[in-house]
């Protein structure tokens, strides 16, 4: 088929994702919400759905919601109900989750993504409620049977659920990366989909463009990256685009993701609401949310990114590619933050933020958290640099690993003992100028007709001259003085 139907046609895409919380107990119970136990190890009656048990609120994972949704600039509801969402599946002991469904604690709000030109672009959201996860199947460990780990079973969750504003398979990249960004910010999830604490449904459909009605959509699930997901919506795209051109109907249904084959296949026909059997949940009180309460959380939360880039680029001047790099991790966004607090240099502190620093800690494998140099000694060599003492490369290659190598030692002191400290009196370097253009006198009359290329020649020329320690600023202005007379 040719490229010119498919540009006919719509991209339509909404996302439900799910953030696992790093809450130290389950959603409704002291049992241990901890990744990576031995299979039915963090289990209780609560959990596992027994008669007679009732379940208690983590008020942990209110707190959290309330974070998530004040930093997508949601309206936060004062009275939360649960609900009983009714379906069999064999990891879910209860045969009954408890959600919240009519009254979801977080409302409206957005996340500001890129689009595909690069221009923002708001992603509404629907809703973001608080729920509990099922366990988990696995049906690769025994040839013959499906196992069952409950282990997972009532981990506290939050879905949010986008409204369907996505137009593009990059756009839900993007609004992805910007969850999981988020979610790391505010340190209530760590964004691992690879081991299922951030999960991913797409619901997707296509349109003819300028069409009011939307198409048919299709959920697609099972997607344990965040390109995949990108990768998933490329497929269906095409795949209802092709169907409707062959005069095929679109089913609503419900679709799994191969990733080996990059293809959507069939799972089952996709459930309605009412197929829930949604009621009030008998066992759990209403959670009253305050906005004293709503204050006070606030109050806890952390710079966010997008807050940051937007100070990084039009107060500090930074370009967007510099802010773009420091605010992806939100470790590496304070370390900057408190740097910038002991030096005015910002441009030079983002250099080496995202040279010395990054290649420092990818050399060794580990993260800002680990560095053993404090804001203040990058702050000090940075204006060693700036003030003339030294040069930018003396600094970067041979006093830079001599810090990380003795962080207790001043940079200054690095530097006067390796005899790195610049040369910066003007009677000094005049005198290496002169010397330099006395042995080279052929070439200040081939510079002074016209071979300017030349000057770098001279340069260098000083900086031998002077073992590498004249400062180059006044190296430079004295020689191109004196090629000038």
């Amino acid at each position: 088929m040719s490229e010119s139907v498919y540009d006919t046609y719509e991209v339509v895409v909404g996302l439900e994702v799910h953030a696992q919380l790093l809450t130290a107990s389950k959603a409704y119970s002291s049992d241990s919400a901890a990744y990576g136990g031995a299979p039915n190890t963090y289990v209780s009656p609560v959990s596992l759905g027994l008669p007679g048990t009732l379940p208690v609120m983590n008020e942990r994972v209110i707190e959290f919601a309330v974070k998530l949704g004040l930093a997508c600039h949601c309206d936060i509801r004062y009275e939360n109900r649960f609900a009983r969402k009714n379906y069999f599946y064999a990891d879910l002991p209860k045969g009954y989750q408890i959600t919240q469904h009519t009254t979801p604690i977080c409302e409206n709000g957005y996340i500001k993504i890129k689009d595909d030109a690069g221009n923002d672009k708001q992603i509404r959201l629907e809703r973001i409620h608080m729920e509990e996860d099922a366990g988990k199947s696995m049906h690769d460990q025994d040839p013959f049977d499906t196992l069952i780990d409950l282990n997972r079973a009532g981990v506290p969750l939050l879905e949010i659920v986008s409204r369907p504003d996505i137009r593009s398979s990059k756009e839900a990249y993007n609004y992805l990366t910007e969850i999981r960004k988020l979610v790391r910010y505010l340190e209530i999830c760590d964004g691992n989909m690879e081991e299922g604490s951030l999960r991913c449904d797409a619901n997707i459909s296509v349109r003819k463009k300028g069409d009011a009605a939307f198409g048919k959509k299709v959920e697609v699930k099972n997607m344990n990256s965040i390109r995949n997901v990108q990768r998933a919506i490329e497929f269906e795209v095409k795949r209802q685009i092709d169907a409707l051109e062959n005069g095929e109907v679109i089913r609503q249904e419900t679709r799994t993701f191969d990733a080996i084959s990059g293809k959507t296949f069939p799972m089952r026909s996709k459930e309605m609401a009412h197929d829930y059997r949604y009621f009030t949940e008998p066992d759990l009180p209403p959670v009253l949310v305050s906005e004293s309460y709503i204050a006070k959380v606030k109050k806890t939360m952390p710079p966010l990114p997008d807050e940051l880039f937007q100070k990084y680029t039009s107060q500090l001047g930074l370009p967007a590619y510099d802010a773009a790099v420091i605010t992806e991790s939100k470790y590496d966004a304070l370390y900057f933050e408190e740097l910038i607090s002991h030096t005015s240099h910002i441009k030079a502190a983002a250099n080496w933020m995202m040279v010395q620093i990054k290649s420092y800690l990818n050399e060794q494998g580990i993260t800002i958290r680990e560095f053993p140099l404090p804001p203040a000694r990058i702050a000090a060599i940075i204006e060693m640099i700036e003030s003339g003492k030294v040069s930018n490369s003396a600094a970067s290659q041979q006093i830079f690993p001599e810090m990380v190598a003795h962080p207790d030692e001043e940079p200054l002191a690095i530097a006067q003992r390796l005899n790195l400290i610049q040369e910066s009196d003007t009677q000094a370097i005049e005198a290496i100028v002169d010397s330099v253009l006395e042995r080279f006198s052929n070439d200040v009359i081939r510079y002074r007709e016209g071979k300017k290329g030349l000057l770098g020649m001279f340069m260098g020329e000083v900086m031998k001259a002077s073992g590498g320690k004249a400062d180059p600023k006044v190296a430079s202005v004295i020689l191109k003085q004196k090629l000038e007379a």
